[in-house]
């Protein structure tokens, strides 16, 4: 693999390729520590270093943006609003015939709804950057500490902070489009890769100092080993597919042949990737944010707070693997037409063999994706359990790397970096990464 990368670099437009990549890395990670105007940073490192930080609210978009919104910076936000617009126009796709017109009508049609979801981006990062803000200054954003993050409390410091992370978040989603168009791999990403990398370090560290156990070491190695077995798992599963074979007719037209061969249809176990994981924690952070806002002390308000805040109680547990089979399911049903799959194989010809091409092809497609859905989601549910038997076990904080979640992300963001620099090095004739 490191003879592959020195070829890779000994390439010209691959090496420029991978520097320019890696200058907007750089880029990325220089801009997450700079703090937004109006923010104390000091009080800030005061309420980090004593672990005040409000995981359990804020957790999600805290991991997504590599810990830069607990620190308040201009990059708070990351690409959690890119994100979050990407998931809501592909879900209206469905709803809105103006936009499932769009969608076919191949690149042009997808520039539009591009477009549309830069304009969400920058609107629904307006709204989370208020938020943000509204709990920094409300002290809300970190439990137990009573430091003031915002000094001063003037409309025109609010709004110089709410347009300042708005900014970021638009450079941010600028950023990851350079390096899907000059770069390699996807730009979004590769840049949500680099935000949950860049942790590990740290947060390895911490488990050795807070460790009881030969100073600490058994708990650290015992992590790497988690960490690996967890990859491994990840690996497994996210390579598995159905693979449903489709044969084309063989047609005469003129003196030519057409047709006459054999493929197949690749559906993937985990078909819903990590959005799932996403929607059911977003859902389940909405009664906690409701209760910190309302200030109540009301029995409602108490009962959401102990269920819903840690993490680790069994109703949360129970709804949050629910609703993750709940939206793999959802979002397998939106994001693959059996019908329209079984449409297209008829009209060029094709079909499964043993089932009638029409309408028996969809329902065949439809029972197979059911069956393989099932596993798929299941094994999401297991993989974002498991931050809660780490908290038990090694005493991690809720944000800790090893998590299922970016465990997934990190190997799924990982491997399909490697295939397209694979595939650019096997087209110049180099021998690729996988072997």
């Amino acid at each position: 693999m490191l003879t592959a990368f020195a070829r890779a670099f000994k390439t010209p437009d691959l090496r420029k390729k991978l520097l320019f990549t890696l200058g907007i890395i750089v880029l990325y990670q220089v801009g997450a520590h700079i703090p937004v105007p109006g923010v104390k940073y000091a009080n800030v490192e005061f309420c980090m270093e004593r672990n005040h930080a409000n995981s359990g609210l804020f957790g999600l978009v805290n991991m997504f943006s590599g810990g830069a919104l607990l620190q308040v910076t201009i990059f708070a936000l990351g690409i959690m609003p890119y994100i979050t617009a990407s998931i809501i126009l592909q879900l209206l796709t469905v709803v809105i015939p103006r936009l499932e017109a769009l969608k076919k009508e191949g690149q042009s049609g997808q520039a539009k709804i591009t477009q549309y979801t830069r304009y969400l981006t920058v609107a629904l990062a307006a709204l989370e950057g208020t938020a943000l803000v509204t709990a920094a200054r409300a002290g809300s954003l970190f439990q137990g500490c009573t430091r003031q993050i915002v000094p001063n409390g003037s409309v025109f410091t609010t709004i110089t902070m709410v347009i300042t992370m708005t900014a970021g978040a638009a450079l941010v989603m600028w950023l990851g489009e350079m390096v899907t168009d000059r770069g390699i791999g996807n730009g979004m990403s590769i840049l949500m890769f680099i935000s949950i990398a860049a942790r590990f370090p740290g947060a390895l560290w911490q488990v050795k100092l807070t460790g009881k156990l030969a100073g600490g070491w058994i708990e650290f190695f015992a992590v790497i080993l988690v960490g690996l077995a967890m990859v491994a798992l990840v690996v497994f599963v996210e390579q598995a597919q159905r693979r449903i074979p489709v044969q084309y007719a063989k047609r005469m037209i003129g003196r030519r042949s057409y047709g006459g061969t054999s493929t197949y249809i690749p559906l993937k176990v985990n078909q819903a990737g990590v959005v799932p994981v996403i929607f059911a924690s977003s859902l389940l952070s909405i009664p906690a944010l409701i209760a910190q806002f309302s200030g109540s002390k009301a029995a409602w308000a108490t009962w959401i707070a102990t269920t819903f805040t840690k993490g680790d109680h069994p109703v949360y547990l129970a709804a949050y693997v629910l609703l993750i089979v709940f939206f793999a399911f959802f979002y397998v049903a939106i994001s693959f037409n059996p019908e329209e799959v079984a449409d297209n194989m008829k009209k060029h010809g094709g079909f499964v063999p043993g089932i009638r091409a029409g309408r028996p092809t969809a329902e065949y497609l439809s029972y197979v994706l059911n069956r393989i859905t099932w596993p798929g989601s299941l094994y999401l549910g297991l993989i974002a359990l498991v931050p809660t038997v780490e908290l038990v076990l090694f005493h991690a904080n809720q944000n800790f790397p090893f998590g299922g979640t970016s465990i997934l992300i990190i190997v799924s963001v990982g491997l399909e970096t490697v295939k397209q620099i694979e595939s650019q090095l096997q087209q110049r004739n180099y021998e690729g990464f996988l072997r």
